[in-house]
């Protein structure tokens, strides 16, 4: 078997739908298998899995192990030569495994590939390639100095060698994933991508960025950043600081205060980037189904207007709604709209191929929408 792709769900019922049948779409040429692995979520989740994608493997926790633990699990079961590690809140372009795997094959000394992942906005987001953060990057991050975080000399659209990836879309080979000991179970959530591009690296590979490719990354869906999101992130890095770079307590104590300089940037920034001026004048459902845009016109009491996915949006659509039927319209398709439409104030929605509701997020850091129809 060519490819495992693994997908780690805690309570987002219709992103892991999107993101099973995104990956079903990316996966048809290939010989492949889709594991999902559910952290005890108290969502219908592991029901809908087994009633809509009846040829997934699902195993079905009943606590919640954390990101490691969990992935580990079912990278164990995985029948692939090569396994993706994969987020819920995630969804794929239609040649995203077979640009990868071919990128991938053509490198004898390949290990962990990640894409370039952009946001609910059509922003792209620049985690997709990092610089290892070492203690002095990682503190003047905290400060705000986050130019040497960032893998920077590679563009968005570029290919070339990362020291970090990140876990919401990792595709290595199983026998290296397994060489290097899989995620570090001493992290339960965060720090564990960092890791384990770090042990990669360290066994002798190299990791590397392919910006051919899209991944849409909700990102803010399955994590709220609240002040117990950033002690557990930077915790995570402290465990990280400590397992592979000399540290003192100088050091320990000039994490702690980048921690507390975080929380209150974050709180600034928050306040300063919310979307407040986005006023929606149209809607539009790119499809062609007359049916669908009636159910979706009464559901949400607004009026939609259909329109063809051969008609140029670049320089017509502002302040809108833009609804994408993928029945009508590829993944990538879409992707490429939200890329070149993002500067003009409009939101995105998406309706999955064969289901009854939109999806999406109209800011990175947090909580998407979803509407059932």
């Amino acid at each position: 078997m060519e490819l495992s792709v693994v997908i780690l769900n805690y309570n987002v019922r219709y992103f892991l739908e999107q993101c099973i049948r995104s990956v079903q779409l990316a996966t048809k040429n290939l010989n492949s298998e889709i594991i999902v692995i559910d952290n005890d979520s108290k969502d219908d989740s592991c029901k809908m899995v087994k009633e809509l994608f009846p040829s997934v493997i699902l195993i079905e926790n009943k606590v919640n192990v954390g990101f490691s633990k969990a992935n580990n699990q079912a990278v164990a079961i995985a029948k692939g030569e090569y396994v993706c590690i994969l987020n819920p809140d995630t969804v794929v372009s239609e040649d995203t495994f077979t640009q990868a795997l071919a990128y991938a094959r053509k490198l004898p000394n390949m290990g962990a590939l990640g894409v370039r992942l952009m946001d609910g906005t059509g922003n792209f987001l620049p985690e997709s390639k990092r610089n290892l953060p070492t203690p002095k990057v990682s503190v003047l991050k905290l400060s705000g100095f986050a130019n040497k975080y960032y893998c920077n000399h590679i563009s968005e659209e570029g290919e070339g060698e990362v020291d970090v990836l990140v876990g919401a879309f990792m595709l290595l080979k199983k026998s290296i994933y397994n060489q290097v000991g899989g995620f570090d179970e001493d992290y339960f959530m965060y720090g564990e991508d960092i890791d384990l591009s770090y042990k990669i690296t360290k066994a002798g590979y190299a990791n590397h960025y392919l910006g051919k490719t899209t991944v849409l990354h909700y990102k803010g869906e399955s994590t709220k950043k609240d002040d117990a999101y950033f002690e557990r992130f930077y915790g995570a890095m402290q465990i990280f600081f400590r397992k592979h770079f000399n540290t003192n307590p100088l050091f320990e104590k000039s994490v702690s205060v980048g921690v507390a300089l975080a929380k209150k940037m974050h709180k600034l920034n928050v306040s300063s980037q919310k979307r407040e001026d986005l006023k929606v004048e149209s809607n539009y459902f790119i499809t062609e189904n007359l049916s669908l845009v009636e159910k979706l016109s009464a559901a949400t009491a607004s009026v939609f207007q259909m329109i063809s996915k051969n008609i140029p949006l670049e320089n017509s659509v502002e302040n809108s709604l833009l609804v994408f039927d993928v029945d009508y319209i590829s993944y990538k398709e879409i992707f490429e709209i939200m890329k070149q439409l993002k500067q003009k104030n409009n939101v995105f929605r998406i309706r999955p191929s064969n289901s009854n509701f939109i999806i999406g997020s109209d800011q990175s850091d947090e909580k998407g929408g979803v509407t059932v129809f």
